[in-house]
């Protein structure tokens, strides 16, 4: 009980005051996604390093609830540095890793949005290269 209460508090602080919050000019990759069964939306920004791999800065908007944004934040925190081919292979219990809680059926949506988002925009970025 202890660790998720502990967890529980981490993604308050993560949606009350997010990590890496803003819009990033000029991004390599700008993405929005959004949950179609509630309504979270989520934007992302990426700056990619001279090599066209690595991932050098993120940002992100969006509206949505404290397990979407959270999970943004601690998303945004994590990917500096990866490689795109990194990212590709990041899969939901990756995402649902982040936040460190179980969650129900309905939530895991709002859980792997932002991963989708990135992953989406890093695919239509490949594909337009």
């Amino acid at each position: 009980m202890q660790g998720s209460k502990m967890y529980q508090e981490v993604i308050l602080d993560h949606y009350r005051n997010p990590r890496r919050w803003g819009r990033l000019s000029p991004a390599t990759v700008s993405h929005t996604g959004e949950n179609a069964s509630c309504g979270d939306e989520l934007t992302f920004d990426l700056r990619l390093a001279e090599d066209g791999e690595t991932i050098e800065e993120v940002t992100f908007t969006g509206e949505g609830c404290a397990i979407s944004i959270a999970s943004a934040s601690l998303l945004a925190e994590e990917l500096p540095g990866m490689t795109l081919s990194e990212v590709r292979d990041l899969n939901r219990e990756d995402a649902l890793d982040l936040l460190g809680i179980e969650l129900t059926p309905m939530r895991v949506p709002c859980a792997v949005l932002a991963e989708k988002v990135v992953q989406d925009g890093i695919e239509s970025h490949e594909e337009g290269a």
